[in-house]
């Protein structure tokens, strides 16, 4: 298998399930900006859409968009830890909070990329906002569904994770902080980190909550 990536992008959630893992796989980090590899070329080439992670299988297929690569990481490998049993109860519900990651709250950040005026972007903030809200209140143990880490805890680490390179406040939020904290202490993290380089996600901030 051979992960593209950008640093700090959503496709580290992907990067970080990998390191989980264990298996071997290739990566190769991609300026999704400018649409390049890493050896100058078009990465459209690669990837027609142009977006990351894009995850090539060893049968020369390929496979787009994170919740569709996180299952099929997890499945691959049988680690019914990070995306437990098709057709279980347990399973939903990690899909539940894949989902909610990915439609409520990571694509809310899109705007903040654009060009905003000073009483525009405080409306975007907040909708951010409202939506770790919920997280915060739903929040009640270690991890999302629980007491084990899962591909849900992954894509929302990285996400919530860009709060502090967009300077958006945790301080009322001290589940999510203690979140952060505790998932930005596992090895598969600092060692994606390490490979592809922080980008949007930075661990020296992230304080563990009182």
């Amino acid at each position: 298998m051979k992960l593209y990536t950008h640093p700090g992008a959503s496709s580290l959630s992907v990067h970080i399930l990998l390191r989980e893992i264990g298996r071997p796989f290739e990566l190769e980090v991609v300026n999704v900006t400018a649409k390049r590899r890493s050896d100058g070329s078009d990465y459209r080439a690669v990837a027609p859409r142009g977006m990351v992670p894009l995850l090539e299988l060893d049968d020369r297929g390929a496979l787009t968009e994170n919740m569709v690569i996180a299952q099929y990481v997890c499945d691959a490998a049988g680690r019914t830890d990070l995306m437990p049993q098709a057709g279980s109860p347990a399973r939903y519900r990690v899909m539940e909070w894949q989902s909610f990651v990915a439609a409520e709250l990571h694509k809310s950040f899109v705007p903040l990329n654009w060009s905003l005026t000073a009483d525009v972007r405080p409306l975007f903030i907040n909708r951010i906002r409202n939506r770790l809200d919920m997280v915060e209140q739903r929040l009640v143990g270690p991890f999302l569904t629980g007491a084990t880490f899962t591909a849900a805890d992954a894509y929302l680490f990285v996400i919530a994770s860009w709060t502090r390179f967009y300077g958006i406040d945790l301080e009322d939020l001290p589940r999510l902080r203690g979140f952060l904290a505790r998932v930005g202490t596992r090895p598969s993290v600092h060692a994606a980190l390490a490979a592809e380089g922080a980008g949007m996600v930075t661990l020296d901030e992230i304080t563990p909550a009182p």
